[in-house]
């Protein structure tokens, strides 16, 4: 029900949302404190359908919620165009595509970031910025702990329920949730597996497990880098509605907070929002030429 009032909403709010030819958020803003906690955000710009892999609203979001922990988000997108955005960083999230496409494989950006992590700097993956090319798959998993790996590892959507959690700091305050998500599972994982802890499983209904979930069903990770720094990864966040979920939201702030070296609460990060707020973050459609 949910889901149809919020694409309804959308459609209302389209035509005024349209009328924005400049984004009507602060891009590259960076923080006026010197001493806050900042986390960089960087959302791929491409639009592929209204609410589904908007990666620019999924971060809009974000930042929005993580300023309820006094963290101060700078919202880049594609790519930090400022040299100072990135400096400094505590953390760096990243959703947009993947594969031939990821962001991290133009011009020297991967030895950019692998040296930032090397310093101790977080890192979040979000949904397809976990699908590394095969020259690249070595690389990314020494950044993420695990990665999408054509060939063996696979994608499909379907409903899950969520209400049982690994005892780590980024489930703390977690509640049950349940969302439509396009998955990327069976993953592969690097040598330093002991590094990485568990955080989400989930398997296809149509392929029921038998038994207890195994490395195959993991979808959400901490990892603790043997070269320093902490990493964040999610395979979902592909639906916009889904942030209507409490502890969907409190699970992505958590992380990224965790990542970022900022203790949580036990009763989880806050992340007040009113899900009829949604639809105000989503990106217009192009005009049809």
């Amino acid at each position: 029900m949910f889901r149809q009032l919020f694409f309804a909403t959308t459609l209302l709010l389209f035509p005024l949302l349209g009328q924005a030819a400049e984004p009507a958020f602060p891009v590259e803003e960076l923080p006026k404190d010197a001493k806050a906690v900042k986390v960089v955000l960087i959302a791929g710009t491409n639009f592929y359908k209204t609410g589904e892999h908007d990666y620019i609203a999924a971060v809009r979001v974000l930042a929005d919620l993580l300023k309820q922990s006094g963290v101060a988000p700078v919202i880049a997108l594609d790519w930090p165009k400022k040299p100072e955005t990135l400096a400094g960083a505590k953390a760096i999230l990243f959703l947009s595509d993947g594969a031939e496409k990821h962001a991290l494989l133009k011009d020297n950006r991967l030895a950019e970031i692998t040296k930032l992590a090397e310093s101790g700097t977080g890192l979040v993956f979000l949904h397809q910025t976990l699908d590394f090319p095969k020259d690249f798959l070595d690389r990314g998993r020494t950044l993420t702990g695990g990665v999408w790996e054509k060939g063996i590892s696979q994608r499909a959507h379907w409903v899950t329920t969520f209400d049982t959690f690994t005892n780590h700091p980024i489930t703390q305050g977690v509640t049950p949730f349940k969302i439509d998500d396009g998955w990327l599972y069976k993953l592969t994982f690097g040598a330093e597996r002991k590094n990485l802890t568990p955080l989400l499983k989930t398997v296809s209904p149509k392929t029921p497990a038998k038994g207890e979930l195994g490395d195959d069903a993991i979808v959400g990770w901490a990892f603790e880098r043997p070269t320093g720094g902490k990493t964040f990864s999610f395979t979902g966040a592909h639906l916009h509605a889904s942030f209507a979920e409490e502890g969907y939201r409190r699970f992505l702030v958590n992380g990224i907070l965790w990542s970022a070296g900022v203790a949580i609460p036990k009763e989880g990060a806050p992340v007040k929002l009113e899900p009829a707020e949604l639809p105000k973050y989503l990106t217009p459609a192009p005009a049809k030429k």
